[in-house]
């Protein structure tokens, strides 16, 4: 439409010749909030693919897991309207949309609740991978909660387009994916590489990443408060925000720091860490029955699989692909 507008002539968003601005904010943003939930949604996953192995017992309530993962998914398309509450929207508009906005926090409170169930009831084994994932429990509650916050449409209006809304979506973006992506990182690392990364290391990047990432954005919800707006550059000096905003930079540092401090983990691991095995974590699904990097063929059959952890169903049971030998297939 922005390219009819600019190039053929015709008025879609031009209000002058009787087109509608707004059109454009609505197109765009619902495209662009389901985006972030497809961010999201493979995060999810991965953690509940990983709190599982680090708590020794299957993930408590599986079929609550899956179903929260899809309503997340069709939810996410009837919220796109919370980030115009202040364009003057018709008030029976805002009411539905801060209720639909609200409504996505009960299927992420029901994966929260499986997950802290499944290592409340489990024997919690602490490595690198789950404490990334209780990095992601913390920020990402956080990030929840300022949500739900927005979606209040006389909050919203105090708060639109300042720090707050910055600190909110950091917190739900970087808590939500990234978290969750350097805990995969973790956990995944020994069965590409057949190498374990530095344990010493991962927690000192876990420990960096948390302080550096909650200095950074934290205070950015109180500059917010104060009135800062997002998006400029400078702003004049006797606003007092100087001091909080020099705080908030000499994090961001520290959290760049330790992703520095995760590179050299990472390529210090593929190249001198310790041999992982097969099965360094003792996980229960079917990645793990095979060598570690797998061979180019994994199994030399499908096998039948009966259980969510059928290594842990049926240890030794399953066809095994050993050895990194292209040449024969071996069980």
């Amino acid at each position: 439409f922005l390219i009819l507008d600019r190039l053929v002539g015709t008025h879609i968003f031009n209000p002058a010749e009787g087109g509608d601005a707004l059109l454009f904010q609505h197109l765009f943003w619902f495209f662009g909030h389901p985006a972030v939930y497809i961010i999201f949604l493979p995060a999810t996953g991965m953690v509940s693919a990983i709190i599982p192995v680090f708590a020794r017992r299957p993930a408590f309530g599986h079929l609550g897991l899956v179903l929260s993962l899809i309503a997340v998914g069709f939810l996410s398309f009837g919220l796109w309207v919370h980030h115009m509450f202040a364009t003057g929207l018709p008030k029976l508009g805002a009411s539905f949309f801060t209720a639909s906005s609200m409504l996505i926090a009960i299927p992420n409170g029901v994966q929260i609740f499986c997950w802290l169930a499944t290592l409340w009831d489990g024997r919690p084994v602490i490595r690198t991978p789950l404490l990334f994932v209780f990095g992601f429990f913390f920020t990402f509650v956080i990030g929840g909660l300022t949500g739900v916050m927005l979606a209040s449409v006389p909050l919203d209006l105090q708060v639109h387009d300042t720090y707050f809304v910055v600190a909110h979506f950091h917190y739900v973006l970087i808590g939500g994916s990234v978290f969750p992506l350097l805990a995969a990182a973790y956990f995944w690392f020994p069965k590409i590489t057949g190498r374990m990364m530095s344990e010493r290391l991962g927690r000192w990047h876990f420990w960096l990443a948390m302080i550096g990432f909650n200095a950074a954005f934290f205070p950015m919800h109180i500059v917010g408060l104060w009135g800062m707006p997002r998006r400029v550059y400078t702003y004049p000096a006797e606003l007092g925000w100087g001091n909080i905003n020099l705080f908030i930079s000499a994090g961001a540092v520290l959290f760049f720091l330790s992703f520095v401090l995760f590179a050299f983990n990472l390529v210090h691991g593929a190249l001198r860490g310790t041999p992982a095995g097969d099965n360094p974590w003792d996980a229960g699904t079917l990645e793990w029955a095979t060598s570690s990097p797998p061979p180019g063929y994994n199994f030399a059959r499908i096998p039948i699989v009966t259980n969510v952890e059928p290594l842990w169903a049926e240890r030794g049971a399953l066809p095994v692909a050993t050895g990194l030998r292209v040449d024969v297939r071996e069980l």
